[in-house]
């Protein structure tokens, strides 16, 4: 062996010791020849424990132990090395967040992410303005839990699992915080408040020619500056980009009816799944949706070219977007009225180019019924109906403060995770407040990612004198969090606390009556009080049912009376006016 040949192994060695000549290292997505391979997790970590070794510009963060015991990771790369969010904050820096295998069966995400990572660390040239946050993966436990599981996809040849190690889909789980992985996440959201948002995923449904799909932050529920502010200096040039690029997109494909030719529905994020939970925060939030028929190289790559084109216009657009941003949280501590639910405006609707296949009905070989089929020999290009228009349907004019009894720890936990300003009362207090009366809700039959949650929520409301204990929440609506505070507190909010089930011990009732016993009573409080006397006597006449009923005439009768539990139905949060 030469001593110039010695030399060099001499010199690579100390230069991968002190991690200088990681940035050569290739992914085993990008060593596999056909591009059909989706990184492990152990091989996952060790590629960034080597990439990131030596580097004073980029930080690994262990956030805290996830459902299956390992730690969610944070990467952080700032070029100046500020790792500290309040500082950087303080700089005027933009904040951008990337979240990779929520559902670790679609892993583009997360492969494009190491490459990302690698090439921007290439010859120090992060931007000045703006520091990145990579999640690597979010579903480390569904990462682990390899195999085929997407029957519909079209490779890698191995990937993870959708679901969570208590078999939750995380992205239903970002405003009611069942899992850990939900918490750590809103942690690190509060915590570096980023100023936009990307979570990788891939699609599944209906067929057609483009490979990436797009879900971006609903403009109808995006603050009225932000959301224009997002189309055109961020999303029309994320599609100008991606065309040139070979990668023409559309938004996710969310068809009227049974083919995206009968119209395509702009999807709407409630705040359960990630872009509609950075919503609250007044984030622009995007959620690339990559084709899962098509190639694993395609996906990938498309995946890459969109984080990439996402990042360079955000560092373009930081400066304004910071500013924008630190207004709108002004305004929103100002703000009066706020939407907490929305339906389809079914009357204004747009047209869109679609590049789509030819579909039809042939016989089943299976059931002998007819089925629906793409035929990908037939491409074609038409404009369909685009219903990308939403409409308020309860709007709430906030109190002045909330007060939530102690006695809600884990609601009291999420709100203080998610940075809402708190402050307990030091002693007990009597106040008059407006309450609200549960009086009507519809119930999911099925269980859905471990509730049955409540919809078509109606309230009575009612102002009166409620008792309260030092220690029991204040929650003031002056503050940059107002939408997290209504659209959570508010009964009829489409994802608020009370429709995932938080309270639905209010819904049963604790005391009842013996009708044996309450027989005689109920017949003497008709002999005294005649007015009562009357009113029964008409509720008989009017409802012949009512009238053949004697167990709900005594039920109408008990619940006139002082004995009867007026906490039934009482929801607990009280408006302070």
């Amino acid at each position: 062996m030469s001593k110039n040949l010695l030399k060099t192994l001499a010199l690579t060695a100390i230069l991968l010791s002190s991690g200088i000549m990681v940035n050569a290292q290739k992914t085993p997505y990008e060593l596999d020849p056909n591009k059909n391979t989706t990184v492990t997790y152990e091989e996952m970590t060790d590629y960034y424990a080597s990439l990131l070794k030596g580097r004073k510009d980029v930080k690994l963060i262990d956030v805290g132990s996830t459902d299956v015991g390992k730690p969610l990771q944070l990467i952080v790369l700032s070029k100046d090395g500020d790792f500290d969010p309040v500082s950087i904050k303080s700089k005027g820096k933009a904040v951008m967040l990337i979240n990779n295998g929520i559902h670790p069966g679609e892993p583009e995400g997360i492969d494009a992410s190491m490459m990302f990572i690698r090439e921007l660390l290439k010859g120090n040239q992060l931007p000045d303005n703006l520091v990145l946050c990579v999640i690597p993966v979010y579903n480390i436990a569904g990462m682990l839990n390899r195999g085929e599981s997407r029957v519909n996809q079209n490779g890698p040849k191995e990937y993870g699992f959708r679901g969570s190690r208590q078999h939750y889909d995380l992205n239903r789980d970002f405003i009611k915080g069942d899992t850990r992985n939900s918490r750590l996440f809103q942690k690190i959201f509060s915590t570096w408040d980023p100023d936009v948002f990307f979570d990788t995923h891939t699609s599944n449904g209906a067929d057609y020619q483009y490979v990436m799909t797009l879900i971006e932050t609903h403009k109808d529920k995006l603050h009225p500056e932000l959301a224009p502010f997002m189309k055109s200096r961020f999303t029309d040039e994320l599609y100008r980009r991606m065309e040139k690029a070979g990668f023409p997109m559309v938004p996710y494909v969310n068809p009227k009816g049974e083919t995206p030719e009968s119209g395509l529905v702009s999807f709407l994020e409630s705040p359960r799944y990630s872009t509609g939970y950075a919503a609250l925060h007044n984030t622009i939030g995007y959620m690339p949706e990559t084709h899962m028929w098509k190639p694993y190289k395609q996906r990938v790559e498309s995946t890459y070219t969109l984080m990439k084109s996402l990042y360079e216009v955000a560092v373009h657009e930081s400066k304004e977007l910071v500013a924008l941003r630190q207004k709108i949280k002004e305004s929103v501590a100002n703000q009066v009225e706020f939407p907490v639910s929305w339906k389809l405006d079914t009357e204004h609707v747009d047209t869109i180019d679609f590049m789509g296949f030819e579909s039809g009905k042939k016989k089943s070989d299976v059931s002998g019924q007819e089925r629906l089929y793409y035929d990908r020999s037939k491409p074609f290009k038409k404009q369909v109906p685009y219903y990308s228009h939403y409409k308020p349907s309860v709007i709430i004019t906030k109190p002045k403060a909330y007060i939530i009894p102690q006695a809600y720890d884990k609601m009291i936990e999420l709100m203080q995770i998610n940075g809402v300003q708190m402050k307990q009362l030091e002693k007990d207090a009597l106040m008059e407040v407006e309450m609200y009366y549960i009086s009507s809700y519809k119930t999911q039959s099925h269980p859905y990612e471990g509730h049955y949650p409540h919809h078509s929520v109606e309230v009575s409301p009612k102002m009166m004198k409620v008792q309260f204990y030092a220690g029991d929440w204040m929650v003031e609506t002056d503050q940059p969090m107002n939408r997290y505070i209504v659209e959570t507190l508010e009964p009829q909010g489409m994802d608020s606390f009370f429709s995932w089930n938080f309270f639905d011990a209010i819904l049963s009732q604790k005391e009842y009556f013996s009708a044996y016993i309450f027989e005689d009573t109920a017949a003497d409080l008709l002999r005294k009080d005649p007015k009562l006397k009357q009113e029964f006597e008409d509720a008989k006449k009017n409802d012949p049912i009512f009238a053949a009923d004697g167990r709900a005439q005594l039920e109408w009768i008990y619940k006139r009376t002082h004995h009867y539990e007026h906490d039934y139905g009482l929801y607990p949060i009280a408006r302070a006016r």
